[in-house]
């Protein structure tokens, strides 16, 4: 149905004026990172992944946590919500639903969300105030819909989209895409609320053990997560590879796609040479594989095509467009790397990247669909941060650390000025966990859930990769810096308050911040306003006054294979179940007592505290 039509029928519904405010409601579904984004009179109010809440990385299935979460978090109830739009790339979700009913798929529905959805007022719901819409149209909103710029073009850019047969938009004319064909890449452009479409590449369908195996078909996006899969075992290591790859050799692997003259993408057979992949050594150490200088290499390969690659489709948008300014989204839009190409590259004036560019953030994509595209209402809201989640209270914070086997196991102490004395902490060699404020929406940590640590020991690095985040020593840590102090430390000094761009560490920097520069001397930046982030930029500051330094080192608040923290429950339990030395809740200086190393495994801290997640008692909002 055309958008002017749904907008029609849905100008004549009362339940648009049943509250004081304007709702609308989007949805990522069953598939990975399922999220809710809720707008409030056309400005986001809150936005979740499942994965925050059920504590399971890249959370698919049912979508009730999310929608709970926003509802509860704003005080309101489904039925003061206009308007619900919904994606799920696989199928549109009216069909993925009735699949559900008679097919056992446990990875998008298993047996307790199954009970869960009979009684959901939006399983299988045929109110007209649910609509859906199509992957990359969904990540195009996301991109431009709250963005700063009046007029531009759009680059979506990601593993897998919607068949040809359920997009739903326009598709440009002299298009020859066969209806089972999924979306690889999209270009448009916009002025106001008005989006075209320009180009689309297609995957035509392969064939494969299971249908549904988009990284055989011939995609960037695809090609890069089967590297992620021949290397980690994991289609969605994507970033792991880009971190890997400046160990790689330059030309030792031959490239494995071509641009063809007429636009599309040609990926040349998986070698028979590249039979090293990380499954067949399962149990094996993964930094003491002798395979581990083949998968450099073809990291390197992977990440040069992506860039070429990307570099010339941006440039193209930019002859065809004349556009000045570029918005960004889709899994390969968090290759930070290649942003920074584009941005210095490709002849745009600005670049702006959605800071959930993955599939959590098409519930954006799909809120603003509604408000632009069937609501007919114009763009009011510009996204300057990514800080959506509730604010959780000090009185709940009082009470999660007045439980006995946390006293026991912990000091607090209230602090009167908390920037300085965390950045005490800091420049005295400690690592901190920082817990401030609203979470963050999107898969970095942009200093609300963050661990910090000071960036001019050499070994923190290595330090924190093995206290802390249990992970492979290659993998690097990032720096954040006040926006004006940029351009002196690293060379271009865009701003960055999404950590999206890479960019080269000055040569007279590179010795005092060496723990956030990578191996080929680049860092993955994240820039800081004062009236974005005030206390975050108040630590920086007090940070520099002790050490001269204006920068810190900043990581997700999380160990491997797990989400970032959400709830102060979360941050606590992995306090105290890593090397951090500090915990910063607010104002609250937390620290292990000489009874902790006793009793952890007593408190039983990851099962305690996650109780406290899953009953609710971790998730009230402020006030």
């Amino acid at each position: 149905m055309a958008s002017v039509d749904i907008a029609n029928r849905f100008a004549s519904e009362s339940t648009w004026m049943s509250t004081q405010h304007d709702y609308i409601l989007g949805l990522n579904t069953y598939d990975h990172d399922v999220s809710a984004c809720l707008l409030r009179d056309g400005a986001i109010a809150f936005a979740i992944a499942k994965e925050r809440i059920t504590r399971e990385k890249h959370a698919s299935g049912f979508y009730r946590e999310v929608v709970d979460y926003c509802l509860k978090a704003e005080g309101i109830t489904l039925d003061d919500v206009g308007l619900i739009v919904r994606n799920c790339y696989i199928l549109p979700v009216n069909e993925m639903e009735q699949r559900l009913l008679h097919q056992d798929m446990p990875y998008y529905f298993d047996a307790d969300e199954r009970k869960q959805a009979a009684h959901h007022p939006l399983f299988r719901s045929h109110s007209d105030k649910l609509m859906t819409v199509s992957h990359h149209l969904a990540h195009a909103y996301s991109a431009f819909a709250a963005c700063p710029f009046d007029e531009g073009a759009i680059m979506v850019v990601d593993g897998v989209g919607s068949y040809r047969s359920d997009v739903t938009e326009s598709i440009p004319p002299g298009d020859d895409a066969s209806a089972l064909a999924r979306e690889s890449e999209s270009y448009y452009r916009f002025a106001g609320s008005e989006i075209v479409p320009l180009k689309k590449i297609w995957m035509e369908p392969g064939r494969g053990f299971l249908n549904q195996e988009f990284f055989n078909m011939p995609g960037l996006g695809a090609l890069y997560s089967r590297v992620s899969i021949y290397v980690f075992a994991d289609w969605n290591k994507c970033g792991e590879v880009m971190g890997l790859a400046p160990y790689g050799r330059a030309g030792r692997i031959a490239p494995l796609l071509e641009l063809k003259d007429d636009g599309r993408v040609a990926v040349r057979e998986w070698p028979e040479e590249f039979n090293q992949p990380w499954l067949s050594a399962a149990g094996e150490n993964w930094e003491k594989s002798p395979a581990l200088r083949h998968w450099e290499d073809l990291a390197w390969r992977v990440q040069d095509d992506a860039e070429k690659t990307l570099l010339a489709r941006a440039k193209w948008l930019r002859e065809t467009t004349g556009a000045k300014n570029l918005c960004m989204a889709g899994g390969v839009a968090l290759n930070c790397v290649a942003n920074g190409r584009i941005a210095r590259e490709a002849g745009f004036d600005n670049v702006w990247i959605q800071p959930a560019a993955g599939d959590d953030g098409i519930a954006i994509g799909c809120a603003y669909y509604g408000h632009l595209a069937i609501r007919n209402k114009p763009r009011s809201f510009v996204m300057k941060h990514a800080y959506l989640g509730v604010d959780y209270g000090d009185d709940e914070l009082r009470g999660l650390m007045n439980r006995t086997a946390i006293r026991m196991a912990t000091t607090t102490t209230v602090s009167n000025n908390v920037c300085a004395d965390t950045a005490r902490a800091l420049s005295a060699g400690e690592i901190v966990g920082w817990f401030q404020g609203r979470s963050e929406f999107g898969p970095r940590a942009l200093g609300n859930r963050s661990i910090l640590a000071d960036p001019r020991p050499p070994a923190m690095k290595d330090r924190l990769n093995m206290r802390v985040k249990h992970r492979q020593a290659f993998r690097p840590f990032a720096p954040i810096v006040p926006l004006e102090r940029a351009a002196e430390i690293f060379v271009g000094g865009m701003e960055s308050p999404f950590m999206l761009l890479a960019e080269e560490v000055r040569p007279d920097w590179r010795d005092r911040i060496p723990a956030v520069v990578h191996v080929d001397g680049t860092a993955r930046v994240q820039t800081v306003r004062q009236e974005d982030n005030p206390r975050l930029y108040a630590l920086l500051q007090e940070f520099e006054r002790l050490t001269g330094v204006p920068v810190l080192l900043n990581t997700s608040f999380n160990v491997k294979g797990e989400p970032i923290v959400e709830t102060p429950a979360d941050a606590l339990a992995c306090f105290l179940g890593t090397g951090i030395d500090c915990l910063v809740l607010h104002d609250f200086l937390i620290r292990k007592t000489k009874l902790h190393r006793l009793l952890s495994p007593l408190i039983q801290v990851y099962s305690e505290v996650g109780a406290i997640v899953r009953t609710g008692l971790g998730q009230q909002p402020a006030g």
